[in-house]
């Protein structure tokens, strides 16, 4: 798991391009520890209500990102309502396997696993990860290992979230530098400092946002 942790650690509070390399180490880390064909994050757009593509490694990678779908359609539809684990050894037999929604991506998987990206009660999203390339069937060993990688995920990407918002939030008022400041203490402080720190960046969003 070293090298999740290190994609994790490389993301958190960072920037745009920094966000979108965050999601992409997971995925690609994702898809090479299981050995599969595809692995993929897919956010909730909770004002939509659509989950929307944002990494994705192998089958896809170069046409799904950005590519939206309802939030309720779907396996990754069925793993953000329900917040649990999924596998399926055989899509075709599931009645929640959406076809559709799979051939409108260009790629329609025989085999998948996939997890919530938790934090309390808020799902931002689900990572799956499609087709081993041996053909062995995801069992539990696997499903504890993915929600391993889901949950640290979730971890950095609600801090990076977190910050994005208050970033975009300051700099509708001039104060870029001094969240900046802010940003680069948290990120060399302890784990309680940054569970602080955390929730002093999201109440200073909401505030800025009223």
């Amino acid at each position: 798991m070293s090298d999740l942790n290190d994609a994790v650690t490389a993301g958190v509070m960072a920037g745009e391009q920094s966000h979108d390399e965050l999601l992409e180490s997971i995925v690609a880390v994702a898809r090479a520890f299981f050995g599969a064909r595809a692995a993929s994050i897919t956010l909730l757009d909770e004002r939509s209500n659509e989950l929307v593509f944002e990494a994705v490694s192998g089958e896809g990678s170069d046409t799904l990102k950005g590519t939206r779908f309802p939030a309720d359609s779907g396996v990754a539809g069925f793993v953000a309502t329900a917040g649990q684990t999924l596998i399926l050894e055989d899509v075709d037999a599931d009645p929640r396997f959406a076809r559709d929604v799979a051939e409108g991506t260009g790629y329609v998987p025989k085999a998948l696993i996939a997890s919530p990206l938790l934090r309390g009660d808020r799902v931002l999203g689900v990572l799956s990860v499609l087709d081993r390339h041996d053909e062995e069937p995801f069992g539990l060993e696997e499903m504890d290992l993915l929600e391993l990688f889901a949950d640290q995920a979730a971890v950095a990407l609600d801090v990076v979230q977190a910050a994005r918002a208050a970033r975009r939030a300051l700099e509708r008022t001039g104060e870029m530098e001094s969240l900046s400041r802010l940003v680069e203490n948290l990120s060399a402080g302890d784990e309680y400092k940054q569970a602080a720190g955390l929730r002093l960046i999201e109440a200073l969003a909401d505030l800025l946002d009223q």
